[in-house]
This record gives structure tokens, sequence and C-alpha cells, in this order.
């Protein structure tokens, strides 16, 4: 048996991650309805960590980069790793919780870095 997925199963389950993330990140009021201004997005360090908060980044940047990506019938990038960043971003939030968060995250990190 192995691993890997062909692209269109990895395309419905990261579909379904991305709904799960935008649902607990408006659960958790992280969601936002005016996007960040031009300026903070022409940054050009990683998950622009000088101009936007990590929820941010998520919003306006991962989820729609990622959904543009499957929508053209693209391989998702491999190597993902963003749920240490999320832990640490997030322990830094004040939250009742953030392991439902977390936890689908960490879903993302393993769908997207299956062979």
């Amino acid at each position: 048996m192995t691993d890997t997925l062909p692209l269109s199963e990895r395309h419905r389950q990261m579909a379904e991650l991305l709904i799960a993330l935008e649902k607990e990140m408006q659960r958790q009021q992280l969601w936002s309805a005016a996007p960040p201004s031009p300026e903070a997005m022409a940054s050009v360090m990683p998950f622009m960590y000088d101009t936007l908060a990590f929820h941010q980044w998520l919003q306006w940047v991962f989820i729609p980069r990622t959904r543009a990506l499957m929508e053209a019938g693209r391989t998702l990038p491999g190597n993902c790793h963003i749920h240490p960043l999320a832990e640490h971003e997030l322990a830094r939030q004040p939250m009742a919780s953030s392991a439902a968060l977390l936890e689908v995250i960490l879903r993302i990190d393993t769908v997207m870095n299956l062979p």
C-alpha cells in the first residue's frame, strides 16, 4: 500500500480542509471582511511576517493561492510546514482554545506533504 494520492483526491481533501480552516477562523473571530492594505500585501518576507498577522496571511494569501492552484489543476506544493508557525503564532493570541484551528492546519500540512 502506498501513501500517494491521485491529484484529484488530494485536491478534494484540500478543498474540504480549506473550508474547515475558513470556518474555524470565522468561529474564532480571526476572519476579516476588509483586506490588508496593498502595502502590507507587497511584503516579500516569508509568510509576510513583517506586515501581516499569521491569520491574515492564511486568509489573504495561503487560502486564495491554494485554491487558485487547485482550480488551475496544478500540483499542490510539497514540503508544507505551516503548523509549527501556527503553534508559535496562535500561542500569542488571546483565544480560549486554538486546538481545533491547529488540528486543521496540521491536516493541511499532512495532505500537502504526501508524495
